[in-house]
C-alpha cells in the first residue's frame, strides 16, 4: 500500500516534504503527531491526525501520539493573533490524561506488534533541562533569522499584538520534541496540521544540524466549511470526542447537517470507505439528494468509529424519537418522556423567577440557552424559536407558570437540531 498516495485521494496532504513517500515505501516508520492539551478533550478539529495515525498503523508504520504537558504551558503562536492563557501544572496534568484516555480508543498499542503505538508527554523530557542547557545544546544550532523567517512569527511580529519570547521559543521547543523522539525512539516522520510546516521543519533542520540525520514531514489542509463557517463550531459550541460534553446524538446530528458540498469532501477524509464506496455512495446520493445517503453514510460511519455502534443506534433512536413526533402537542408528552429525552440539554432554573412572569429574552438569556439577548432576539425575529411545540411569533411572550408541564417542565427548541429541557425547581 502506497500510503502517500492513499491520503492524496482522500484530500489528506497539503503540504510534503521531498523523499517522505520514498522513506514511508523504503521501511516500517515510525511518525509522530502532537495534540496541544487546552482541554481534557479533543474536539473534531482532533480527528484528522488521528485519522492520519489510524491510516499510518494501518499501513505498517509506528505511531506515536505526543501530548505536550510543556509545550503546552508556552503556547503556539502558529494560526494566532494573540497570546493565549497558560495553564498551571495541575490543569495541565488533568488534561493529558483526558486526551490520553481518548487517543487509547482510536490505536492500537499492543506491546507484541513491531508498529504498536506509542504514548509520549515532552514534559518528561524537558522537566530535566535546565534553561542555560536548552540553550546551550539546543539553541545555538537555530538562529534567530531561520526562526523568524517562518510565516506564523513573521504574521504576529507585524501585528499590532506582537509576540512574547516565551511564544517565540515554541518552535525551538517542538523541533527538540521531534529530535528527542529521533535520537531515543527512531522517529523520522512528523506530520499535522498546515500551520504547523514551520514549526515541522525546524525539527527537521535541528535533527540535520545537531544529529547530521534525516528526517520527515507533511501537512494535512486545515478543514473548512463551504459556507465560511468554522469547522467543528455549532450553536452551543465545538463539537467534543467526549461524550459528556457532545451527546453522541449531538455529534452524530453534526454530520448529518453538513451540506453537499462538505459531506462529498468530509467522506474522503473522516471515514475508511474506498474509493470505490464512496464514488458509489456519490452517485446514489446525486440520483436523490433529498435522500441524504451521503450525509447518513458519513454521520455513520464517523459516530461508529468515535462512539460505537450502540451509541450510533442510540443516536439514530433519537433522532426518530424527536423528529417522528415533532407535531404532537407537548403537552402529551409524560414526565418520563420529557425526563428521557436522548439528545435534549437538561438546565435548572428556578421557579420563583417565573412566578411573576418573565420576558422570553431574558429568560432564554438566564438559562444560557443563548449567550446573549442580542442573540436571542435575532432567533426570534428569524421564527427560529419554539417553546413547548408552539413557535414563538414575538418578543412580547412572557414565561410564567402557566407554561409549566407537569409544573415543572419547559420544552424549548432553537433552531431546527437544538433541544432544551428546562427544568423548574
Amino acid at each position: 500500500m502506497n500510503l502517500v498516495a492513499e491520503l492524496r485521494w482522500r484530500g489528506m496532504i497539503a503540504d510534503i516534504m521531498p523523499g517522505t513517500e520514498e522513506q514511508l515505501q523504503k521501511e516500517m516508520t515510525t511518525g509522530y503527531v502532537g495534540f496541544d492539551p487546552t482541554a481534557d478533550s479533543l474536539h473534531i478539529g482532533s480527528l484528522v491526525p488521528i485519522l492520519l495515525m489510524v491510516h499510518l498503523q494501518r499501513a505498517g508504520h509506528q505511531p506515536i501520539a505526543l501530548v505536550g504537558g510543556a509545550t503546552g504551558m508556552v503556547g503556539d503562536p502558529s494560526g494566532k493573533s494573540a497570546e493565549r492563557n497558560l495553564l498551571d501544572e495541575a490543569t495541565l496534568a488533568k488534561n493529558v490524561a483526558g486526551i490520553q484516555a481518548q487517543l487509547e480508543k482510536f490505536l492500537d498499542f499492543d506491546a507484541n506488534k513491531a508498529n504498536k503505538a506509542l504514548m509520549t508527554n515532552n514534559y518528561d523530557w524537558f522537566k530535566a533541562i535546565s534553561f542555560i542547557d536548552f540553550l546551550r545544546d539546543t539553541g545555538k544550532h537555530i538562529t534567530v533569522n531561520y526562526m523568524m523567517a517562518k510565516e506564523s512569527v513573521k504574521k504576529r511580529i507585524e501585528g499590532d499584538a506582537g509576540i512574547s519570547y516565551t511564544e517565540f521559543a515554541y518552535q525551538l521547543m517542538q523541533g527538540y520534541d521531534f529530535y528527542w523522539l529521533y535520537n531515543k525512539l527512531n522517529c523520522k516522520l512528523q506530520f499535522g496540521g498546515s500551520d504547523q510546516w514551520g514549526n515541522m521543519t525546524t525539527g527537521t533542520e535541528l535533527i540535520r544540524r545537531k544529529s547530521g540525520g534525516e528526517a520527515f514531514v507533511f501537512t494535512c489542509p486545515l478543514i473548512t466549511k463551504a459556507d465560511g463557517g468554522k469547522f467543528g463550531k455549532t450553536e452551543s459550541g465545538n463539537v467534543w470526542l467526549d461524550a459528556n460534553r457532545t451527546t453522541p446524538y449531538q455529534f452524530y446530528q453534526f454530520w448529518l447537517n453538513a451540506s453537499d458540498a462538505d459531506a462529498v469532501k468530509w467522506i474522503k477524509i473522516f471515514t475508511f470507505l474506498d474509493q470505490a464506496a464512496i464514488e458509489e455512495i456519490t452517485a446514489a446520493h446525486n440520483q436523490n439528494p433529498a435522500a441524504r445517503f451521503l450525509q447518513k453514510t458519513l454521520a455513520k460511519e464517523v459516530t461508529v468509529f468515535v462512539h460505537g455502534e450502540d451509541e450510533y443506534q442510540m443516536a439514530i433512536e433519537t433522532t426518530e424519537k424527536l423528529f417522528a413526533n415533532a407535531n404532537a402537542p407537548a403537552e402529551s408528552l409524560s414526565a418520563d418522556d420529557l425526563e428521557n429525552m436522548e439528545g435534549v440539554q437538561k438546565i435548572k432554573f428556578e421557579k420563583s423567577k417565573i412566578e411573576v412572569g418573565v420576558d422570553i429574552v431574558s429568560f432564554l438569556a438566564d438559562t444560557a440557552i443563548f449567550p446573549s439577548k442580542g442573540e436571542a432576539k435575532k432567533m426570534i425575529q428569524g421564527g427560529g424559536l419554539s417553546i413547548n411545540r408552539n413557535k414563538v411569533d414575538g418578543l412580547q411572550l412572557s414565561i410564567d407558570n402557566g407554561l409549566l408541564l407537569h409544573d415543572k417542565y419547559i420544552l424549548v427548541q432553537k433552531g431546527k437540531k437544538n433541544y432544551y429541557l428546562v427544568i423548574c425547581n
